[in-house]
């Protein structure tokens, strides 16, 4: 069951009829008529219908002819694609009404009528479509990216409709989706000759008293990513740890036994990694100014780090230039303050990379990679089973990895954010959604780069 309005989503939905039917399938067409105002592509895709005797095409000019609908239909929604701009009022409020009360799959063309494609602050969320699936047309909309919005596009998937890459390329947003091709062109190569000097050192300053697993998950997760060496600076009691579940790291001992209180000779790495699991005391957080303050270098900053960073926010003001901070929503509010939503909080992230010239890694679904130029890179990988302890400490080892590498610190989040989502959905085909833990993401980088290589292969 078709329901189309007059526009260039409804002729999608007339054109749809007409592939079913060609397929021996035989929809029935519903045309919410509010207005005689129908579009050039609409009119083009009718004619073609009506040499189709069987299509019914029925027309809806009030709420009593809403069709009986039993649950083992499917509904498509035709009705309004992605050039809505105000709320959807009168006739196709009362039809969007009735659909979201039946019981039946409901399959969303391009966007769910009344959604908006950006920003949904100003709109009424019960005149909205709630599909089960969206088949979005060459590119995901910015609303999609936002949580609030999944209870009306369902799961959506992405369907190409040919238009050319370099029309794509020459679009005028600085919004951009990262798919697996992007990625491929993004890591370097290896050569025959290389050897562990070619991969960098990095320093990982992380852990504490009863917090060293978040040291062990970013060490495994850098040495799986290629780096050539990591030196892991640890508490004292975090050392032994340390050597026996990372054998392939060096380990420096603090000279307090239970925190980081001091790390020399910064300057001798390529770049640093700290915050996981170090906790935020007053030791702590004289640690962490002093790094940012003598490290000039290629910096990630994670987890307690960022925290101390709002708590002493006057010292965003001299971190340096593409430094890369990976918060989670409620550490990026200690550092950037509330918002009321998700695309007030993007332009908040947005504004705060631009202000600190910084490269912001907003993690969550679609995690949100925003750049000193205001650009923002959304990611295409991940799933819910990443919503556990330490996948964040598992990133920021891939960070710190690409980093020392040499990658740009661009390149290194976006490269290291698709990989750590990938090697995430890779555990997640193998253990589920709930029994996904994040050493699972760690063994499973491997499977990721190779997974990655393959798409270098066959493009």
């Amino acid at each position: 069951m078709i329901f189309i309005g007059p526009g260039n989503n409804g002729g999608d939905g007339l054109c749809l009829a007409r592939l079913l039917a060609e397929n021996d399938f035989n929809p029935e067409l519903y045309y919410v008529h509010f207005t005689d105002n129908t579009s050039a592509d609409w009119n083009t895709s009718y004619k073609r219908i009506c040499n189709y005797k069987d299509l019914k095409f029925n027309q809806i000019d009030d709420i009593s002819q809403f069709p009986i609908v039993s649950s083992n239909d499917v509904i498509v929604d035709a009705i309004f694609g992605t050039g809505l701009n105000k709320q959807v009022n009168g006739l196709p409020l009362e039809i969007i009404k009735k659909i979201n009360r039946t019981d039946c799959i409901v399959v969303a063309v391009d966007i769910p009528s009344g959604l908006f494609g950006e920003d949904n602050k100003s709109n009424n969320k019960q005149h909205i479509i709630k599909a089960c699936n969206t088949l979005t047309f060459q590119l995901p909309k910015l609303s999609f990216m936002f949580p609030e919005n999944s209870c009306y596009t369902g799961n959506w998937k992405i369907m190409s409709i040919g238009l050319h890459p370099t029309v794509l390329r020459e679009m005028n947003t600085p919004f951009s989706y990262i798919e697996r091709k992007d990625v491929s062109i993004l890591l370097k190569k290896r050569k025959k000759f290389d050897h562990k000097g070619v991969y960098g050192h990095g320093l990982l300053v992380a852990g504490s008293y009863g917090k060293m697993g978040a040291a062990v998950l970013s060490a495994k997760a850098a040495l799986r990513s290629g780096i050539g060496r990591i030196t892991c600076h640890v508490p004292t009691r975090g050392v032994e740890i340390l050597q026996t579940a990372v054998p392939e790291a060096m380990v420096q001992a603090d000279q307090s036994e239970l925190f980081v209180s001091e790390v020399a000779n910064v300057n001798d790495y390529d770049a640093i990694g700290i915050g996981p699991g170090i906790g935020t005391n007053q030791k702590v957080q004289d640690t962490v100014y002093k790094i940012i303050t003598t490290f000039k270098k290629h910096i990630v900053i994670d987890a307690d780090a960022i925290n101390i960073l709002g708590i002493n926010k006057e010292w965003l003001s001299i971190i340096s230039e593409n430094t890369i901070l990976t918060p989670h929503l409620k550490e990026f509010e200690r550092i950037a303050g509330i918002t009321n939503n998700s695309y007030e909080r993007l332009m908040c992230q947005i504004k705060f990379s631009t202000k600190h010239k910084c490269i912001v890694v907003l993690k969550g679904a679609n995690t949100s990679i925003s750049t000193p130029d205001g650009r923002v890179i959304f990611n295409s990988t991940g799933n819910p089973g990443m919503a556990t302890a330490g996948s964040g400490d598992v990133l920021t080892g891939i960070i710190l990895s690409l980093l020392s590498q040499g990658y740009s610190s661009e390149n290194a989040a976006v490269a290291a954010v698709y990989l750590h989502g990938l090697a995430g959905d890779i555990a997640a085909d193998k253990y589920g959604f709930e029994a996904l833990i994040a050493s699972d993401i760690v063994d499973n980088i491997t499977g990721a780069f190779g997974g990655i290589k393959e798409q270098n292969r066959t493009i």
